[in-house]
């Protein structure tokens, strides 16, 4: 979870926030049944509730676990992100 509080460094999300996310994490992993799970795993299971959590987090956290190479798949993220904003808007106004 340093990892996590990194990217959330500077950005309005509470602690106990980070603490659910935790939890959240841990308990998708502890699901999987599997004695050891890889870090990387771990970190690829943080994604989902970042993104949610924060998006500047988010952003800042795939960078590592995702090993963006340049400024293009931080663009190509951010499409991505929008594409969802704008699906979820979607989704919502039927």
């Amino acid at each position: 979870m340093n990892g996590v509080r990194k990217a959330c460094q500077g950005r309005p999300v509470a602690e106990d926030a980070i603490a659910l996310l935790a939890q959240r994490v841990e308990d998708v992993v502890r699901a999987r049944g599997a004695a050891e799970v890889p870090s990387q795993e771990v970190g690829l299971a943080i994604l989902g509730p970042l993104r949610e959590l924060d998006e500047v987090a988010y952003l800042r956290f795939a960078s590592v676990y995702q090993d963006f190479q340049s400024a293009d798949d931080f663009i190509r993220e951010i499409d991505n992100l929008r594409a969802s904003k704008k699906d979820d808007g979607q989704q919502g106004g039927e």
